[in-house]
């Protein structure tokens, strides 16, 4: 599981909107089932998992990189996410769902789309520059969402011209093995784009949680609040990582414990979200010591080979 993605900023080129003739092809598509045509904005671990699911629900999905290069590695990253599921029984042929992936430098690609997904790393600024352009290469009907784990979705949502049509979709790492999707709905979201979004959850084959835009919403307050107290645990020499996980495990059922949940989301954002979290709500959600001194050293978790385990040898 992970709370934010690691995908690149996109190309900062604009678009142009589409006639009002498309908008009622795009309107079409946005109902039961996933959208027939998906956008995702950024290719890192996180979007192009989000693509990957798309795919496989029989969309055709478009991910915009910054440049050449990063679109390139998104298409590589889901074509081999795409290859697992065929390895493991996928019924279609890999060439047929890579044929229906795209990549692209320049968010114009995204206009006949039915719902974009921004996953751009957890930086507010970036988020709402990058919705904002997005926005404007939309039809009128389209949805766009956020894959913020943290982020006010209304905050996010005061820079767009229809809000009514924003909302946040919290994806977890690694996408294709993660059953949630959490469902963020600000002030303004329409309560149809509500009942879309749990249609195309279910679509991609994913369990939805509605929550209402709070600081954290559900999954990464409480998964935070439960990782911070467990790094503390591991500072003050309570018990080792691996007690303490097995703890969660076998005590309560817990089918990782917090101090492996942490190495796999990355202690740099945990200690990101943490950070988003203190402010906002106060020192219970204060970073540990622990957890900044491991991020200042590059011990990130998993992704850099170590954290609070060992990855070099998985």
């Amino acid at each position: 599981m992970t709370d934010v993605t690691d995908a690149a900023a996109p190309d900062r080129g604009h678009g142009t909107a589409r006639t009002s003739a498309a908008a009622d092809d795009t309107d079409a598509q946005v109902g039961a089932g996933a959208p027939e045509r998906v956008g995702v904005l950024g290719g890192g671990r996180m979007g192009a998992g989000i693509a990957h699911a798309f795919v496989l629900a029989g969309s055709q999905v478009v991910v915009v990189e910054r440049d050449e290069a990063a679109a390139d590695a998104a298409r590589e990253r889901v074509a081999a996410s795409l290859a697992t599921s065929v390895e493991r029984g996928w019924a279609e042929p890999l060439d047929e769902l890579e044929g229906r992936l795209s990549v692209a430098v320049d968010v114009a690609a995204f206009g006949g789309c039915g719902l974009v997904v921004e996953a751009v790393p957890e930086d507010e600024g970036l988020k709402a520059d990058a919705l904002a352009r997005v926005e404007a290469v939309l039809d009128d009907r389209a949805a766009l969402a956020s894959n913020t784990s943290s982020i006010s979705i209304d905050r996010l949502a005061h820079g767009l011209a229809r809000p009514e049509r924003f909302l946040g979709l919290h994806f977890f790492n690694p996408v294709p093995a993660s059953a949630l999707v959490e469902i963020v709905l600000g002030d303004a979201t329409e309560p149809r784009l509500a009942n879309d979004a749990r249609a195309w959850v279910e679509a991609i084959g994913k369990a939805p949680v509605t929550v209402h835009d709070a600081p954290g919403f559900a999954s990464s307050r409480l998964g935070v609040a439960l990782g911070l107290e467990a790094i503390r645990m591991v500072e003050e020499g309570v018990a080792s990582p691996g007690d303490i996980d097995t703890a969660m495990k076998l005590g309560y059922k817990h089918p990782v414990g917090p101090l492996r949940t942490t190495d796999i989301v990355g202690l740099d954002v945990r200690l990101g979200i943490a950070e988003q979290l203190h402010r906002e709500l106060g020192p219970r959600f204060e970073p540990p010591a622990l957890l900044r001194q491991m991020v200042a050293e590059g011990r990130l978790g998993k992704k850099s080979g170590r954290g609070f385990y060992d990855w070099t040898a998985e």
